[in-house]
């Protein structure tokens, strides 16, 4: 059976109005409602079910971040992962923390705990950068299926059914392999209570990128954040020749 490592990462919750900094250095997260990005509660899950189908041997999950990064973790232990493990980064150095740096990170964790399959979220909500499956398959030399609709395991290999622009594509990976999770892989379940109190006792490992011989100096330099352009009112025409009219003038048409 394969052992899974899934990376999880706290973003601010998605039903959270984001507001950036008086000073424009980022975005205001004090206070502010977290969760475990989405799209890394679908990899959660797609473990778990491989692992409830004994295909999966044992579930381990990885964070990268601030001593909060354990609450995704321990939501993560309360799904059903077995162990969790926090990579302790915070300050000015997770402010500019990349994929580049997370990547790595999970290579070497990957390498260590000897596992089988890493899955992670396709992309953050945060940075929607969608880069740290394909880097972590890069470091690590093996097979990657990125945006993964549905997986299915065979002896030595997986078949992954992945979105692409035309429609849908089946490629088949061996193992060792990285996946990146799509939307619709799957429907994460709800962390009932007993399994929440269960995932207390459930052990996190912490380590920081030193331990791990992962240097995650600033490769970037945050210039300013800034609010998005306040989006126009639309206008109502009275007919199409206004309309064309009024596109000729704005150099539309």
């Amino acid at each position: 059976m394969a052992r899974v490592l899934v990376g999880v990462k706290r973003v601010i919750d998605y039903a959270v109005k984001i507001r950036v900094k008086p000073d424009k250095t980022g975005v205001v997260t004090d206070g502010v409602k977290h969760s475990m990005n989405p799209f890394d509660e679908i990899a959660v899950e797609e473990a778990v079910r491989l692992k409830e189908k004994k295909i999966a041997s044992e579930i381990i999950a990885v964070s990268c971040g601030p001593a909060q990064s354990q609450e995704v973790l321990r939501t993560a232990l309360a799904m059903g992962v077995d162990k969790g493990i926090h990579v302790e980064i915070s300050g000015p150095e997770y402010k500019t923390l990349q994929p580049l740096h997370v990547s790595k990170i999970l290579a070497k964790i990957a390498q260590n705990e000897k596992v089988d399959l890493v899955i992670v979220g396709k992309q953050a909500i945060d940075d929607d950068c969608n880069q740290t499956a394909q880097m972590t398959a890069g470091f690590l030399d093996w097979s990657q299926a990125t945006f993964a609709s549905k997986i299915e395991k065979g002896d030595n290999d997986i078949t992954v059914t992945r979105e692409i622009d035309g429609g849908l594509e089946v490629i088949k990976s061996k193992l060792p392999a990285v996946v990146s999770a799509d939307l619709r892989l799957n429907e994460p379940r709800y962390a009932t209570l007993p399994n929440i109190m269960k995932a207390k006792k459930k052990p996190i490992q912490k380590l920081t990128p030193k331990d791990l011989g992962v240097d995650v100096s600033p490769r970037i330099k945050i210039v300013s954040v800034e609010e998005p352009p306040t989006k126009q009112p639309g206008q109502i025409v009275p007919d199409v020749d206004t309309l064309i009219a009024k596109l000729k003038d704005a150099g539309l048409c």
